[in-house]
């Protein structure tokens, strides 16, 4: 069962893991951040999103904006440990941590996300891809969703609406571009040891063609 989503907004960051010290997005929207957009519009163990396309309805455009952010997260051991012993304190001093860092964004962004969903092993014998598409339909109908969707960052929300009528592609998009190695998704298999997927990506008439985990195309 398949599906199209229209979104826009007006910054979108959806940041290339080799700049660290100060965030750059990519070109465009990466199949992960779709996918990590459709869940939070809908979400359910027994369903699992699958990306197919990424369409880029509106020019891309960078922008620098300079923002607040942490300079050291809560380690991943620690959280482990309280959990474990029922006891103990995860806090980070904001006012301590804080600092001005540098961000190479995009700016009035606005895509065509297309996709299907494909049932998993937890679905119940209830479970049918009518009744979750249904469910979809009806959420981005109403404008319902579990956490505010956003484009990379959650300061960068995202409007979205069901796509009747794909929009034209913008002019300057017209032909083949070449956008390098982008994010695929992470491979979480292993919840020990996650690994970043990568794939060699290409701009066709504004479309992004997302390839399957199976085809061969996509790298970890």
């Amino acid at each position: 069962m398949s599906i199209r989503l229209e979104v826009w907004g007006d910054y979108a960051c959806f940041t290339r893991p080799e700049m660290k010290t100060e965030r750059v997005s990519y070109d465009v929207m990466t199949p992960s951040a779709a996918r990590g957009l459709l869940e939070a519009v809908y979400w359910h163990p027994g369903m699992r999103w699958v990306i197919d396309r990424v369409r880029v309805c509106a020019p891309i455009r960078f922008t620098n904006l300079r923002r607040n952010e942490v300079k050291a997260t809560i380690n991943a051991r620690s959280v482990r440990t309280v959990m474990e012993r029922g006891k103990g304190e995860l806090w980070l001093a904001a006012p301590e941590e804080i600092q001005q860092r540098a961000a190479m964004l995009l700016r009035d962004v606005r895509y065509v996300i297309e996709a299907h969903f494909d049932l998993t092993d937890k679905a119940a014998p209830g479970d049918n891809p009518g009744k979750f598409q249904d469910i979809m339909r009806r959420r981005v109908e109403r404008g319902q969703f579990y956490h505010q969707p956003c484009f990379g960052c959650r300061e960068f929300p995202a409007h979205f609406r069901a796509c009747e009528e794909l929009p034209p592609c913008p002019e300057e998009l017209k032909g083949e571009r070449d956008l390098g190695y982008v994010l695929w998704d992470m491979d979480y298999s292993d919840p020990e040891n996650i690994v970043p997927l990568f794939f060699r990506a290409k701009l066709k008439d504004g479309v992004l063609e997302v390839p399957t985990r199976d085809s061969g195309e996509v790298k970890g």
